[in-house]
């Protein structure tokens, strides 16, 4: 969600000034996208087990009540706002082929262009090209899509090459190279300072301790680590749990982070960067978002990625670690302990990650849309494309 958002921001502001509507799989949403000033339909909320399956998040209906609203919900907002391009996050057809029947009125009437856009990392080859042959996603690039955009670095991750995908298919990719997160702060108007967020929490001057755990729906075990740490001196720690966290399991860690000096939980935060752009060690899981965030300010981070249902985030990680730009821990070793010595060990040196892998995405893909749509505009254009995003929760 926060990635497209990121992606809607740098669209409206670059020589295109394109009119972005955003297609949202969760009711938070329209929290970010009100303030970033991007209109957002949010669709009824899917969750995913443990096992990677999908459910409703809140509605009482079934998955196949569920995904009937949301196919029509995205059907009605595209005939209405008739966009130039559909940009389709990480899943070709959608959550269990809800996009099918938005994806063929789209090809009947030929006037919309179809981006689906890929993170850096899917899963690890055999599990990602078994579950794509079965949900014919080729089939659905190769008939449906005009390009693929891969958010990422082909130096750190090829995911063409790595996922075998046909030459046809292939002919579509293009990479982008990683989204430079710093712009977060600079669409927000504060890349020149800002509200003073750590006295905003009531902690005193000192060293920051970051964790971030994504959306926090599987970041318990990170968090409750974290907050079971022993700090280093004169150094406050805050968790901030998203607001997928379990209830049960976010009041506990607050009732504990209240019973010690220096600690804070937040629940959310339209912009976690805020903090990120002061803390001095971050520890995270191995999101995209988050992995892009750390390698953009340049922070000592330890991942400890999240190896199931999906491995993407341990690769990730693991090639990043490769390169020297972080640190990583693996979920098995994770423990209050571990995490005390890594913090213990201060700030250390970060190699600059821009030096090494191709940060320059959010600039790219302005060029992209250019050459899909055939169009190049002057310094100031008068003519507004519509485009529209569409992310999956």
């Amino acid at each position: 969600m926060r990635r497209n958002l990121l992606l809607a921001q740098a669209l409206q502001r670059s020589r295109l000034h394109a009119v972005v509507l955003m297609i949202a799989g969760a009711r938070e949403a329209s929290l970010l996208t009100a303030a970033a000033g991007v209109d957002c339909v949010s669709l009824p909320s899917l969750r995913k087990d443990e096992h990677g399956q999908y459910h409703p998040r809140h509605l009482e209906v079934s998955l196949a009540d569920l995904l009937t609203l949301r196919a029509k919900t995205a059907c009605g907002a595209l005939e209405a706002f008739a966009p130039d391009v559909l940009i389709v996050d990480n899943v070709p057809r959608g959550a269990l082929r809800e996009l099918d029947p938005v994806l063929e009125t789209l090809r009947d009437r030929r006037r919309t262009r179809v981006v689906l856009g890929l993170r850096d990392v899917l899963d690890d080859p055999v599990t990602l090209q078994r579950e794509w042959a079965s949900a014919q996603n080729q089939e659905a690039v190769r008939r449906y899509y005009d390009a693929v955009w891969v958010y990422g670095d082909p130096a750190v991750y090829d995911p063409v090459r790595e996922y075998a995908f046909a030459p046809d298919v292939a002919a579509k990719a293009r990479y982008t190279g990683y989204l430079d997160q710093r712009l977060r702060l600079t669409f927000g108007g504060e890349e020149d300072g800002g509200p003073d967020t750590i006295a905003a929490l009531g902690l005193s001057p000192g060293r920051l301790a970051l964790c971030l755990v994504g959306g926090g729906q599987d970041g318990a075990a990170l968090a409750q680590a974290f907050e079971g740490a022993e700090l280093p001196p004169d150094t406050n720690g805050v968790l901030i749990t998203g607001p997928s966290m379990p209830d049960p399991v976010r009041r506990r860690l607050a009732r504990r982070a209240a019973q010690r000096p220096g600690r804070r939980v937040v629940s959310f935060m339209s912009e976690p960067t805020r903090l990120l752009r002061t803390a001095d060690q971050v520890v995270a899981m191995g999101g995209y978002n988050t992995v892009c965030e750390v390698l953009s300010f340049g922070k000592p981070a330890l991942i400890v990625p999240r190896v199931k249902p999906r491995r993407e985030q341990l690769i990730r990680a693991e090639r990043m670690q490769a390169l020297g730009l972080l640190e990583v821990l693996h979920p098995e070793a994770l423990s209050p302990a571990a995490l005390t010595d890594w913090l213990a060990r201060g700030r250390t040196p970060v190699r600059p990650a821009r030096q090494h892998i191709d940060f320059n995405g959010l600039s790219r893909v302005p060029r992209l849309l250019e050459d899909l749509l055939g169009f190049r505009p002057r310094m100031s254009p008068r003519r507004r494309f519509r485009a529209e995003v569409h992310h999956v929760a």
